[in-house]
C-alpha cells in the first residue's frame, strides 16, 4: 500500500470513528432529557424508604403530636432535597432516589 492510500484509509478509519462517537454523544445525551420527559415513578406512602422517613404525600396530614418538628408550610417544595421545578405538583427528591414526592408532601428528612 501506498503512502497515500495508507492516509486515506487512516483519514477514512478517523472519519467513521468520529462519526459513530459524535452519534453515541447525541444518543447518551438525549437520554436523561427522555427520562426527565416521562418523569419518575411517585413515591407511594408505603413504599418502604418512605415509611423509613415517615413520608406524607399531603403535609397537611401530618400528625404534629407525632412529629413535633414539623411546621406548618415545611412541604417538600422547599426543602433543601426537593428538586422539583416551579409549577410541577411532583418532583426528584435527593432523599428518595429514582422517585418523584409531592410538592406539598412532608418526611422527617425535611430541611429548609
Amino acid at each position: 500500500m501506498s503512502e497515500n492510500e495508507e492516509n486515506k484509509v487512516s483519514r477514512r478509519r478517523f472519519l467513521k470513528v468520529a462519526a459513530g462517537t459524535a452519534a453515541a454523544a447525541v444518543a447518551v445525551g438525549a437520554l436523561p432529557r427522555l427520562a426527565r420527559a416521562e418523569g419518575l415513578p411517585h413515591l407511594k406512602e408505603s413504599d418502604p424508604a418512605a415509611q423509613a422517613l415517615h413520608y406524607y404525600e399531603d403535609a397537611s396530614k401530618v400528625p404534629t403530636t407525632k412529629f413535633p418538628q414539623f411546621k406548618k408550610g415545611d412541604i417538600c417544595e422547599v426543602c433543601r432535597f426537593y428538586q422539583g421545578k416551579p409549577g410541577q405538583t411532583w418532583g426528584p427528591c435527593q432523599l428518595f432516589p429514582g422517585k418523584d414526592v409531592n410538592k406539598d408532601g412532608w418526611c422527617e428528612g425535611f430541611s429548609k
